[in-house]
């Protein structure tokens, strides 16, 4: 397996594994309208371009021989918390497929994404966790990350319970 850095080419493949991954992870917990309506606009291949493009976010896919199965994505913080500040940084996306889980691949996509978000010094990092994935909570918290507030995520019509994540540089 191999990390490369996404480049904006790399758009729709993400947009698509980081559909497939939420379908994988979670598609099991909404009505299917609800995860139907969700899907319809959460991953534009555009958007997700222009973020690649403008320097201001990246990410790393992660490859066996040649196809991916993982991915980070990372750039500004854009969570509701009062003391989100301009130049935050945020990993907005962490997830592998399932059948390449537990290998420590998880880890080293996050190590990719904190260096880049730190690159540039020290700064606070955010990280928006779903309140019932006790799993990542504890990864995050042995990163140094402390639970700070939470929001609400919308899935269609339904709506996530989501911890707001803090670690100060």
């Amino acid at each position: 397996m191999t990390i490369r850095r996404a480049t904006p080419d790399d758009a729709a493949l993400l947009c698509a594994l980081a559909e497939r991954t939420f379908v994988e992870t979670f598609g099991h917990l909404y009505p299917p309208q609800d995860l139907a309506d969700y899907l319809a606009g959460a991953y534009p291949p555009d958007q997700q371009r222009r973020q690649l493009e403008s320097g201001d976010y990246a990410a790393w896919l992660l490859e066996v021989e040649g196809e991916a199965v993982g991915f980070a994505f990372a750039g500004p913080c854009g969570l509701p918390h009062a003391e989100v500040r301009p130049g935050d940084g945020e990993l907005k996306r962490l997830y592998v497929l399932r059948g390449h889980q537990n290998g420590g691949w998880g880890g080293r996509l996050f190590a990719q994404a904190e260096r880049w978000l730190l690159d540039a010094g020290p700064r606070t990092l955010w990280i928006g966790v779903w309140s019932e994935n006790p799993g990542a909570q504890r990864f995050y918290a042995r990163h140094g990350f402390d639970r700070v507030g939470e929001y609400e995520f919308p899935v269609g019509r339904t709506r996530d319970r989501e911890f707001i994540l803090r670690r100060r540089p």
